[in-house]
């Protein structure tokens, strides 16, 4: 059975936290063999987050289908056994600052000539050059300078945080995208190539029309809370049992469901809600007549009623209903493996997306610091 539409692709991961090991993980799920290079002391992520007994709950997911080897790059030695193994990859990922990668004699330039068809995927605060190439550069920091930061909140207080590394995640994936294109590429030359992921542009991508809004149209987005600014009913709403519901019947036909769900045909031919212009000038109005009514419904009747009518609703999960939800579970998307050095099955996202023909797997959880360093020595030495 195959593992994945990646099987029999070599990655060699080099570097830690968050970035460049999530694009490791997702290359991994998709079937790629995964060698994880570490120093001597580990990954920090071994040791980030929530901990059981001082081990990470995050560890045994984002180094999940990798082999851990421990090198010492200081080594003469052990930079040539790394050099030995990124010779035989199709891929090496790597999230140091620019620059560290050549000091080790690990560069693309270094190794294409004798690897031709070698993809480098390079995961950095700011890319491979610019003024602040060379700048630290965390997530955090590219959520802020792409432009992400500046639209999470409410207007009257300071820019808020996802609740996740999001500048990181969607560095990943543009990694592993750029990664999956430059393979097909390799595919029609021969020719491997750099990738170059810069965690600010990767948030930047994001951003849809913002500078376009803001130089063509002369708006400036700005913090709108839990609404979409000018696009309404599109909110969270509270019910009876406190429980809170996100509403988005943003459209004639769907407003027009929801108030015959509210009983409230008559707003359908109010001027004040009648057009998706009036509704988003209104939208202040609008969501305290939906809230007046979700509050007085309990929350299963609630949803049963909005369902009735067709309208896209969901709750504002937290873990407990994720793990309880039927959809969830329909598709096996919480998976609780065998993590080695944890007294009890570890739960996690399981892969996505799906693939009819090769399903990706999760072969195993992350590994032990170094339990694969002599069988790796042994096929690379």
């Amino acid at each position: 059975m195959s593992r994945g539409p990646l099987e029999g692709v070599t990655v060699v991961e080099l570097g830690g936290f968050i970035a460049g090991p999530f694009a490791g993980q997702l290359l991994g799920d998709y079937g790629a063999r995964v060698i994880k290079i570490e120093p001597p002391v580990g990954d920090p992520m071994r040791t980030w987050g929530v901990l059981q007994d001082g081990r990470s709950l995050w560890w045994p997911a984002i180094a999940r289908n990798k082999e851990s080897v421990v090198l010492d790059l200081k080594s003469d030695a052990d930079r040539a056994l790394a050099r030995s193994i990124c010779l035989q990859a199709d891929i090496v990922l790597e999230n140091f600052a620019p620059g560290r990668m050549q000091g080790w004699g690990l560069d693309y330039a270094s190794l294409a000539p004798d690897n031709p068809g070698l993809i480098m995927v390079h995961v950095s605060g700011f890319g491979q050059d610019g003024p602040r190439a060379s700048d630290r550069g965390f997530g955090s920091v590219a959520e802020a300078m792409g432009g992400l930061r500046a639209l999470m909140g409410f207007s009257d207080r300071p820019p808020v945080r996802a609740g996740i590394s999001l500048g990181d995640s969607t560095a990943a994936l543009f990694a592993v995208s750029g990664a999956m294109a430059a393979l097909n590429e390799r595919h029609r030359t021969g020719k491997g190539q750099e990738v170059d992921v810069a965690l600010y542009e990767s948030v930047f991508a994001l951003t849809e029309s913002l500078v376009a809004d803001w130089e063509v149209g002369g708006i400036s987005k700005r913090r709108a809370g839990s609404t979409l600014p000018g696009v309404a009913p599109s909110n969270v709403y509270s019910t009876k049992d406190g429980v809170e519901v996100l509403i988005a019947a943003n459209s004639d036909s769907l407003f027009g469901r929801l108030a015959e769900a509210m009983g409230r045909p008559e707003l359908i031919e109010d001027p004040r809600f009648a057009t998706h212009q009036a509704r988003g000038a209104h939208a202040i109005e609008l969501d305290a007549l939906i809230e007046a009514w979700t509050s007085s419904q309990l929350s299963e009747t609630l949803e049963a009623t909005i369902d009735a009518h067709e309208i896209p609703r969901g709750r504002i999960f937290t873990p407990a209903d994720i793990v309880a939800d039927e959809q969830y579970q329909a598709r096996g998307m919480v998976t609780r493996i065998d993590a080695p050095g944890y007294p009890q099955p570890m739960p996690m996202p399981g892969v996505v997306p799906r693939f009819t023909a090769t399903p990706g797997t999760i072969r195993s959880a992350g590994p032990l610091l170094g339990a694969h360093t002599d069988a790796v020595r042994a096929e690379f030495g």
